[in-house]
């Protein structure tokens, strides 16, 4: 299965997560990439849509491969491979500390437009465009289950069965319209994979209809 984009993938959710439509959902994006899919699914399902901000922890020398993630909090979720993978505690501090930071600079471009939307007693549904080793996605659903959801739902267009049973044991419900067995890449299942700028991401934000 290969998406066309990111528009395309968000509709084909909507329509998986067709049950929750008038039960007032709150989607949340995992930024930058999945915030216009997460406004999609919003408007079909008549929710909220808002953020969830953490941030993949790189590997040393290949910044793209997650050997972790951190929350707002700083909670981190560490991989059982981040060792193989080159990343000692030296390491893991360091690159936490940056991404925390990043993380701050992110709800300071965000709050001020858009204060966070609390998912106490809601039925909060988290997207991501796609998940490769689950850890943005581990970090998130810890950060939220903290804020007592009514139920917590994992919804992305693709992932790897492996990741699928990890998310699996910290969502209530998964939903994945795609489990490869030779996956090596999120962006190899879309036609269009073009980045998500920050200007986007405010802009869809700001627009964000109020409840």
């Amino acid at each position: 299965m290969i998406f066309r984009n990111r528009e395309q993938a968000a509709q084909l959710l909507a329509g998986k997560l067709a049950a929750y439509k008038g039960r007032h959902p709150l989607v949340l994006a995992i930024p930058r990439g999945a915030v216009p899919m997460a406004r999609t699914v919003a408007d079909a399902l008549e929710g909220e849509f808002d953020v969830v901000l953490v941030r993949k922890l790189g590997a040393p020398g290949n910044p793209e491969f997650a050997i972790g993630a951190i929350d707002e909090t700083g909670w981190a979720h560490i991989g059982p491979h981040a060792a193989s993978a080159g990343a000692d505690d030296a390491y893991i501090e360091r690159v936490k500390a940056r991404e925390l930071e990043t993380i701050r600079l992110r709800r300071a471009q965000y709050s001020p437009l858009h204060p966070p939307i609390d998912p106490q007693g809601r039925i909060v549904i988290v997207i991501d465009d796609g998940l490769a080793t689950g850890s943005t996605m581990l970090a998130a659903l810890h950060a939220l289950r903290q804020r007592a959801p009514q139920k917590l739902i994992c919804a992305v267009p693709v992932a790897p069965p492996d990741t699928l049973v990890n998310v699996g044991a910290q969502a209530d419900e998964v939903v994945c319209l795609h489990a490869p067995e030779n996956f090596q890449a999120v962006g190899q299942f879309y036609a269009d994979f073009g980045q998500v700028e920050d200007n986007e991401v405010i802009a869809l934000l700001s627009e964000r209809k109020k409840p």
